[in-house]
């Protein structure tokens, strides 16, 4: 009797998993779609745009409706994604991050308002931080002496910044005198049931993984982040994360007043572009959607009401979430591609009949209107003699902002920059390496007497020189 009756309850769940797939989803304008057809269009435009992998939710009435994972993991293995693999969850972590800082804000731990550091030339309330409104570049490495500054009256006007955010995640450890993973998992993982997220890489995640892609298709590999970082070392997956959006939807663990504050606009946006963050460009072209940030979330208006987004984007990593805030209408997209940003407006429009989003703003091109790939620089590896690569190895930056460490690999170097997961570098000669993810080359340069004092980054049309640090 006991095996009939776990034979019929496991039926019924395939039976209901069955009927939630072939349920059709509500769109904004009150159409709705097939799931075959949803499956139509994503791996269409996954085969047209060449994105390895996909993990797709749509939401309706502030739940998830469906949920799904497409394409490969591991392209080289063939290992198919699935909706727990863990992908890096990229600038989500700002979103994920805010989360926390409001309901610690709802307890009077932290005050929004309140300077963050007094030792800075401005105040610069958690607020401002939240909304980018710092005066901040995105990060003091694209500054010209590597040197954190203010650049305009905070609160003024919006330009992004990921090193606000982790200017307020210091104020947070601070406070609580908690490491930030600790704290995201008692006030936003646990609680969400998001079990398969972390701030930092944990060895449960070896697996079920996502390893990364570049625009080429050459695989970058998975984030395996060491250190907790509010600006971007979220590693989650499509599941889980479209836990964590309804979550946001619901207004879970927050009081009414919160939530309201985190969706009202502390900012409006008049720049022509999300990046270059400091450029001095405006428009009025985003005025009929009165484009503004909120607390950590990007916002706009349409016929359908306030929607709420944000996008994460890192190297070989693509994700977009948008909902909309009266309908509990909404998607979640997470690509392991660089190629990812080129299927958002297609499945934005389609899937969702979302055509207010600011693609030109956020520099979403979409994928058949992106110029032709430039060919890839051929390198050639060549044998060095290991006593020549010990040399090398060290210390190179600015401390304690960009700190790149370059160790010994067997028969060429790797190089890792602050916090972040190490890129192989291999010799074409002796003094220059390349990398084989990436268009990066790396040359090491001598004094008189033979000692390297000097590493120059070759990256995107720049040299930069990185001073050996005794």
């Amino acid at each position: 009797m006991r095996r009939q009756l776990i034979l019929a309850i496991a039926v019924l769940a395939v039976a209901a998993s069955i009927l939630a797939q072939e349920k059709e989803i509500k769109r904004l304008d009150g159409s709705t779609i097939k799931p075959v057809t949803i499956d139509e269009t994503v791996k269409k435009l996954m085969a047209a745009a060449e994105v390895p992998g996909v993990g797709l939710a749509l939401f309706n009435d502030g739940k998830i409706v469906y949920l799904k994972a497409y394409g490969e993991r591991d392209k080289e293995k063939n290992l198919p994604l699935t909706a727990d693999s863990i992908m890096s969850g990229a600038s989500f972590s700002k979103v994920a991050f805010g989360y926390l800082v409001l309901q610690l804000a709802d307890k009077r731990t932290l005050d929004l308002d309140k300077p963050v550091y007094e030792y800075l030339p401005k105040p610069l309330p958690a607020r401002m931080l939240l909304s980018h409104t710092s005066g901040f570049a995105n990060w003091r490495f694209m500054e010209d002496d590597r040197k954190l500054r203010i650049h305009f009256e905070p609160g003024a006007k919006f330009a992004y910044s990921g090193e606000g955010i982790d200017l307020l995640q210091l104020v947070v450890e601070t406070i609580t005198k908690q490491p930030l993973e600790k704290l995201m998992q008692e006030y936003v993982f646990q609680p969400f049931g998001m079990t398969r997220s972390s701030m930092i890489w944990q060895e449960r995640f070896e697996n079920d993984y996502a390893n990364g892609y570049d625009e080429y298709g050459r695989s970058l590999g998975p984030q395996k982040w060491p250190a907790a970082d509010a600006a971007g070392s979220l590693l989650t997956t499509p599941h889980d994360f479209a836990l964590f959006m309804q979550a946001v939807m619901a207004g879970q663990r927050l009081s009414k007043e919160m939530r309201g504050q985190m969706l009202a606009p502390q900012i409006q946006i008049s720049s022509k572009h999300e990046f270059p963050t400091l450029k001095d460009e405006v428009t009025e072209e985003n005025k009929p959607i009165r484009l503004s940030y909120g607390l950590a979330w990007g916002l706009y208006w349409t016929p359908y009401g306030q929607a709420f987004f944000k996008e994460g984007h890192d190297d070989s990593w693509r994700n977009y979430t948008v909902c909309f805030d009266k309908l509990g209408t909404g998607i979640l997209i997470m690509t392991n591609s660089g190629n990812g940003e080129g299927i958002y407006k297609p499945l934005l429009e389609n899937l969702l009949k979302n055509t207010f989003t600011p693609i030109a703003w956020e520099g979403f091109t979409p994928y058949d209107q992106l110029p032709p790939r430039a060919p890839l620089k051929q390198h050639t590896a060549v044998q060095v003699d290991p006593k020549v690569l010990q040399k090398y190895l060290g210390r190179y930056g600015n401390p304690p902002n960009l700190i790149l460490v370059i160790r010994q690999e067997g028969d060429h170097l790797s190089v890792q920059e602050n916090d972040e997961p190490k890129q192989e570098l291999f010799p074409e000669s002796e003094k220059d390496f390349f990398s084989k993810v990436a268009d990066d080359v790396y040359s090491f340069e001598m004094d008189s007497q033979g000692r390297v004092v000097r590493m120059v980054l070759h990256t995107g049309g720049e040299n930069i020189p990185l001073n050996r640090i005794e």
